[in-house]
Order: C-alpha cells, then structure tokens, then sequence
C-alpha cells in the first residue's frame, strides 16, 4: 500500500464515520479529536473501519499511532508490506 492509497483509505474512513467532516480540510499532522469533533466511539468505530478496509489487525495499544491523518496513513504503510 502507498502512502496516497493508505490516505485515501483513512480518510474514507473517516467520512464514515464522520460524515460532517470536510475531509479536503483534514490537516495531516494534527489530531482528528483536536480538528472534530471525535468522541472515543466514534474513535473505536474509525479503528474498526480501518480494520475492516485493510485486513490489518490493530492492537489496543497502537490506537494513539492513528490519531491523525499522517499518522494513521503511515501505520497502515508499515502493517501492510508484504
């Protein structure tokens, strides 16, 4: 997966989970609970969502690694090398 596929996925994710969202005025580096407004249901839901898109399996403790746009796209390049 490249890293303009792993962020159209986020993002499509993201525009599920958060139809609201304006997903063209996403700012990469900052927090998605700082940009909108994300409860941690809505959290849980967007990790499923990732989930369910890619087949990669993300532990509890990596949830902070996908917390904003940049960070969520790089981790899902990492976990999807073959």
């Amino acid at each position: 997966m490249t890293d303009d596929d792993a962020r159209q996925v986020v993002l499509k994710v993201l525009g599920e989970i958060a139809p609201e969202v304006e997903l063209e005025t996403v700012e990469p580096k900052t927090s998605f609970r700082d940009q909108f407004d994300i409860d941690s249901v809505d959290f849980l839901n967007f990790v499923i969502g990732l989930h369910e898109a890619t087949g990669v399996d993300i532990p509890e403790a990596d949830y902070p690694k996908l917390s904003s746009l940049e960070g969520a796209a790089a981790y899902l390049v990492a976990h999807t090398r073959s």
